[in-house]
């Protein structure tokens, strides 16, 4: 049975976290995986959130990571990761946007061994249930493509929250990046595929939350940056590959 634990970043989270705390005390861990525990990253929070991780009853195992200056999502998940011991570790949004009982859908590709498995709402199989408004949904089209081009990472959504990683894979990866905010998810489907681990796509249900924290000139410009940071600070440096045979591959699931 494999080991399982979730990755969540906070930041300025206080109007969601009730929801997040209600739907993980709903959550039944999908059989075949055994929950390690639950990391909070806050990231600097100047809210309630803190406040709220701390005197929240969770019935899962909880261990809470804070520090005071908001230093980025993809910092926050990098902290998270790196703390996690488990067999496999899922990282997921606060708003829920994708709940946690979605991992059942990953666990074929998990007992195979996959160690980069990406939730996508983008190969047309998936089911957006709540769409993004116009702009931000074709902006992350946009995203994607620039992404595929620049990177050569051939997967359909890149910015989807739900991701998980095997235990090797995610401490290569995550001890390697360095992109702390917008573009952190293109740099370690990057590193994945320069590092040669195998990556598989899997639809999963999304519904756009309200109270989002991007700002969509400042954000896009950044991203934009982030990619070509990406593209030139790794492909200058040689990686010792620690996958025990090469076998990196994408798989691009249809339902």
């Amino acid at each position: 049975m494999k080991t399982l634990t979730l990755v969540i970043p906070v930041y300025n989270e206080a109007k969601r976290l009730r929801k997040t705390f209600s739907t993980l005390n709903k959550w039944q861990v999908s059989a075949g995986l055994k929950l390690d525990q639950v990391i909070f990253v806050n990231d600097g929070s100047t809210d309630q959130s803190l406040n709220i991780l701390k005197n929240t009853h969770l019935k899962l195992n909880k261990k809470i990571i804070s520090y005071p200056k908001n230093m980025g999502k993809g910092f926050a998940i990098k902290k998270g990761m790196l703390a996690s011991q488990a067999d496999y570790t899922l990282m997921l949004d606060a708003d829920m946007a994708t709940t946690p009982s979605q991992i059942k859908k990953f666990l074929p590709l998990i007992n195979k061994g996959t160690d980069v498995i990406v939730g996508t709402r983008k190969n047309g199989h998936s089911t957006v249930t709540i769409h993004q408004p116009f702009i931000r949904e074709n902006l992350g089209k946009i995203f994607t493509k620039l992404s595929q081009i620049i990177l050569g990472v051939q997967v359909t959504d890149f910015t989807c929250g739900f991701k998980a990683f095997s235990q090797i894979a995610k401490n290569d990866i995550f001890s390697k990046s360095l992109i702390n905010r917008w573009g952190y998810d293109a740099e370690i489907l990057f590193l994945a595929k320069k590092l040669n681990y195998s990556i598989a796509e899997k639809s999963v249900p999304w519904a756009d939350q309200k109270g989002t924290k991007v700002n969509l000139i400042k954000d896009s410009i950044s991203s934009l940056s982030e990619l070509i940071t990406i593209r030139l600070f790794h492909l200058q440096n040689k990686y010792q590959i620690k996958s025990p045979l090469p076998k990196f591959g994408y798989t691009l699931a249809n339902a």
